[in-house]
């Protein structure tokens, strides 16, 4: 999975023989998983139509403050554009258009929404020889890095003067990759390695029974992901459950029972940064499994049960530098139970959710969770996204690490 998926990209073009390259770039990010809109110089419509980028990006594309064939029509926000971005690439971006830039020339929308914009702006410049190797445009480009601004070195080849040097907008394929190791370089979680447990484990009673619960492993599988797409590399011990993971940066392990998740978590934590035990793991299993299926008889069933290894107390055992994460779901005297539960375990934070809140618990796509952490404060939250709640946890952990 791309670091691109999921994000909110605006492309701005500006009016160079380039533009038609824009086109492609577009294509490229929508591949990626990025939801793109395209903003526009009113001249970069003469080498590129805005039909084009629009059919495209699936986005309506802008180019002016106003719809100027629709007097009711409201303005286009250059705020709410430089606010919705994640990330602004500029390319073709023509000596033209980065003057301006560089100095606050807001005579055009696109001009305005990059100096609206909150998130990372990448440049990629095109223009000839000449133009290129000018003191201004250098001293141009000086000052859009000051700025924070990423400049992607433009290439050498034949230009369209006839030249041929430095000048050319680097290929669309080219600027993807620029960019996504540009990003992927400065996520929070690059060069950590997480060991994750998701789903239930299954204790057989038979071939055919077993004792089980009802977690459906969604909570640690948007862990996973999330931390993924965070830099962090992932090895994600799931118990049996109907959901999957595509992403190519997460390390799956496929366990049954309490034992082999066990076995699992202990092998990769020595080498692990942050353990995450998000996991429903049985207490109990029985003690003697039967080799045939067992036959309905008259009268009860007794089946003798003994203990599982508990995963969470022996990780807080050998903990040396982990960051070490355990879960908590609760029925009755929730709060007490957790803080209990982290200090016995010797965890660095605890997620406490309870059955008897509305949106919380097995089977569904949201959760509603407190922290509790190592000095036992206690944040809670309001019922949010799985998703949400992954980045939340690790959000947190980030801070931690970096205090």
């Amino acid at each position: 999975m791309s670091v691109l998926s999921g994000k909110n990209v605006l492309l701005g073009v500006t009016a160079g023989i380039a533009a038609y390259k824009s086109t492609f770039l577009v294509r490229l990010l929508v591949k990626k998983g990025a939801d793109v809109r395209v903003v526009m110089t009113p001249s970069a419509k003469e080498f590129v139509t805005p039909l084009t980028l629009s059919t495209l990006s699936k986005n309506e594309v802008y180019s002016s403050f106003t719809n100027e064939e629709d007097d009711n029509a409201q303005w286009n926000n250059h705020v709410e554009l430089g606010i919705w971005a994640d990330l602004f690439i500029i390319a073709p971006a023509t000596a033209n258009t980065l003057s301006k830039m560089s100095q606050g020339t807001s005579d055009n929308l696109l001009v305005a929404t990059y100096l609206s914009a909150k998130c990372p702006v990448y440049i990629a410049p095109a223009m000839d020889l000449d133009m290129y190797k000018h003191p201004s445009t250098h001293e141009t480009f000086e000052k859009l890095e000051s700025f924070g601004n990423i400049l992607i070195p433009a290439a050498h080849g034949e230009l369209a003067s006839g030249l041929v040097g430095q000048g050319r907008m680097a290929e669309p394929e080219d600027i993807i990759d620029f960019i996504e190791k540009d990003i992927s370089e400065k996520l929070p979680l690059k060069g950590k390695k997480i060991l994750i447990t998701a789903g239930p484990t299954y204790e057989a009673i038979d071939p055919v029974r077993f004792i089980g619960n009802h977690s459906s492993g969604k909570m640690g599988y948007a862990i996973a992901e999330t931390a993924a797409q965070l830099g962090a590399k992932v090895t994600l011990i799931s118990g049996p459950v109907s959901i999957r993971t595509e992403n190519s940066l997460i390390h799956l392990v496929k366990v049954t029972t309490a034992q082999q998740m066990y076995d699992a978590v202990l092998q990769g934590f020595e080498s692990c940064h942050i353990a995450i035990l998000s996991a429903a793991v049985a207490d109990y299993r029985p003690t003697d499994v039967a080799s045939q299926k067992i036959k309905k008889k008259e009268g009860s069933l007794t089946i003798q049960l003994e203990k599982t290894e508990d995963i969470l107390a022996s990780l807080g055992t050998r903990k040396d530098r982990q960051f070490l994460v355990g879960f908590a779901l609760e029925t009755e005297n929730e709060l007490e139970n957790a803080k209990t539960k982290l200090k016995k375990k010797n965890l660095d934070l605890i997620v406490l959710n309870s059955l008897n809140d509305t949106g919380a618990g097995f089977g569904t796509d949201t959760n509603k969770v407190t922290f509790v952490t190592r000095n036992n404060k206690v944040i809670p939250f309001e019922v949010k996204s799985k998703k949400e709640v992954a980045n939340d946890i690790l959000q947190h952990i980030i801070n931690q690490l970096d205090a």
